[in-house]
């Protein structure tokens, strides 16, 4: 053993692929290329001026000790509040858990109930981190992939088929990221029934893209009483309130994996930044009609790229209702070239657009998706017109 060996659990893990091309696309532009950047999903507008006072106010009122590692009560409480208001759940607020982003409230989840060799379902395409959680807890991703003509939705049979006597969870993600999917509650009630008769499956429910949904009311898979009371429900404020950098998430679930997660972060992370809970706590509680208007905005950013996209021959794109994402299939590319690159797989394609394109995509390799790419429009109307534009034109050189 040297001493600059890492462990093999480090080994096992993969770069975020979403992080690694926005620090491509970052080098790029340090050395002056315009490179259009559609990598990341971070909503590209400022934290209401509300938000921003109470933890002007939180500085003030010296708010600057350690936080109880769960939380503070009041922001807990006003998490209730908002499940009660908005998705017609009861929880109390010992059965929340704020954490330092939703990332971090996934993989309290996942680390307080997975054991070596347990298998987590994830429906795909999925978010990168899903699967590398899981293997951080020396567990088994099961992955049911669904493609754009079930418009990236697994169904209640796949489901049912992927369930076996060391499945311990179900995690999925609606709105969804990568493809902006919504489970309908017709759906999700599906699936719930297929889930209630495993009683040893924990679901884990990611409602990160809650408020960026374009159908209208969001539904959740907590709303069944057969799951109810086995469902974890993540969120945060990231995305519905341009609070990115803030870094606030939570988990809503069972008391006892409320209890689990709260002894985990304790040990290694503690409690999230106290400033920023007390700005959450503004925001949950807040009028919403200060941020609805991004969703509008998202909504013609959307139509904007789907327009663009349809055009484009030999590309495959579904019309997503929520979130800011659009997962084109790009497979009728796989196997093309310009004469100079050849296109292998949706790595070489996404490689080939960020150097001759001047686009920075990422792969649906990194999604379970392997012959598509994610497309982020949480970004400016002129930089996705750009974009889009010469992603048609790189692609078009292909033959």
């Amino acid at each position: 053993m040297k001493v600059d060996q890492v462990s093999r659990r480090l080994e096992a893990l993969a770069v975020s692929e979403t992080l690694a091309m926005a620090a491509k696309s970052r080098e790029l532009k340090g050395q002056g290329i315009d490179i259009a950047d559609l990598s990341l999903g971070e909503p590209d507008f400022n934290t209401p001026d509300y938000i921003k006072a109470a933890a002007i106010q939180a500085i003030h009122d010296n708010y600057t000790h350690y936080p109880p590692v769960p939380g503070y009560a009041d922001l807990r409480q006003a998490i209730v509040t908002k499940l009660k208001r908005d998705n017609n759940l009861d929880f109390t607020p010992e059965q929340v858990v704020v954490s330092n982003g939703g990332k971090q409230s996934i993989a309290n989840v996942i680390l307080s109930v997975v054991d070596p060799g347990d298998q987590v379902i994830i429906p795909a395409p999925y978010w990168v981190s899903y699967p590398e959680m899981v293997k951080m807890a020396e567990g088994e991703t099961v992955a049911v992939f669904a493609g754009i003509e079930q418009n990236y939705k697994i169904t209640p049979a796949q489901l049912e088929v992927a369930i076996t006597d060391r499945t311990r969870a179900f995690l999925f993600s609606s709105p969804s990221n990568p493809t902006g999917e919504i489970y309908s509650r017709e759906e999700l009630k599906a699936l719930a029934d297929v889930l209630a008769r495993h009683p040893q499956i924990l679901i884990i429910s990611d409602e990160i893209y809650e408020y960026i949904n374009y159908t209208g009311h969001h539904e959740s898979i907590a709303q069944f009483e057969s799951v109810r009371d086995r469902v974890a429900i993540m969120n945060g404020v990231s995305k519905g309130y341009a609070m990115t950098g803030w870094r606030i998430g939570y988990m809503a679930g069972p008391l006892w994996l409320a209890k689990a997660c709260t002894k985990l972060q304790g040990q290694y992370t503690s409690a999230c930044s106290s400033i920023a809970q007390k700005a959450a706590a503004a925001a949950v509680l807040g009028d919403r009609s200060k941020v609805e208007g991004m969703v509008g905005i998202f909504r013609k950013r959307r139509d904007l790229v789907v327009s663009a996209l349809s055009a484009i021959p030999g590309l495959r794109t579904n019309n997503p209702p929520g979130a800011f994402y659009v997962l084109p299939d790009i497979s009728s590319f796989i196997g093309k070239t310009d004469g100079t690159h050849t296109i292998s797989s949706s790595g070489d394609l996404v490689m080939y657009l960020l150097n001759v394109g001047n686009v920075a995509l990422v792969s649906g390799d990194a999604f379970g998706a392997p012959g598509c790419v994610r497309i982020s429009y949480s970004t400016s109307e002129e930089v996705l017109k750009k974009a889009v534009d010469r992603i048609a034109a790189a692609l078009s050189k292909l033959s």
